[in-house]
């Protein structure tokens, strides 16, 4: 959240007790339209990378919002870093390993876990 700089989205995606799907669906939906009309500077969305970021605090959000639904089940986002694949023509600075620890760590993570969190690697995070 901290590189969303448009101000109605960060309200509405920041409000962790109403966020909800159609929530989420508003902002990306409003971001896309301001895109198509070559706004995003003026609407306040994040210079480099928008659309990246704003699919990230997107998942982030989604993230929360099936936490909240699916109790039961620890459902949590991870970002692995920067990993060396394909995608990035292999400039990233962790192996493949290395950026498999967070997800596995979370997938191996006994019932009753953290759930609805954000890791960084391995580490829990803020969104």
């Amino acid at each position: 959240m901290q590189y969303i700089s448009n101000e109605k989205a960060f309200q509405k995606l920041g409000d962790i007790d109403e966020l909800t799907e159609d929530k989420v669906d508003e902002v990306v939906k409003e971001f896309l339209e301001d895109v198509k009309q070559g706004q995003i500077k003026n609407k306040g969305w994040p210079k480099q990378f928008s659309a990246y970021i704003v699919s990230k605090a997107a998942v982030n959000a989604y993230t929360r919002i099936l936490a909240n639904k699916y109790p039961n089940i620890s459902i949590n986002a991870v970002h692995p870093g920067y990993v060396s694949t394909d995608i990035n023509f292999n400039t990233g600075s962790l192996t493949v390993e290395e950026g498999a620890r967070g997800p596995i760590m979370l997938a191996l993570m006994p019932d009753g876990g953290s759930s609805g969190q954000y890791f960084d690697k391995t580490e829990q995070s803020t969104f």
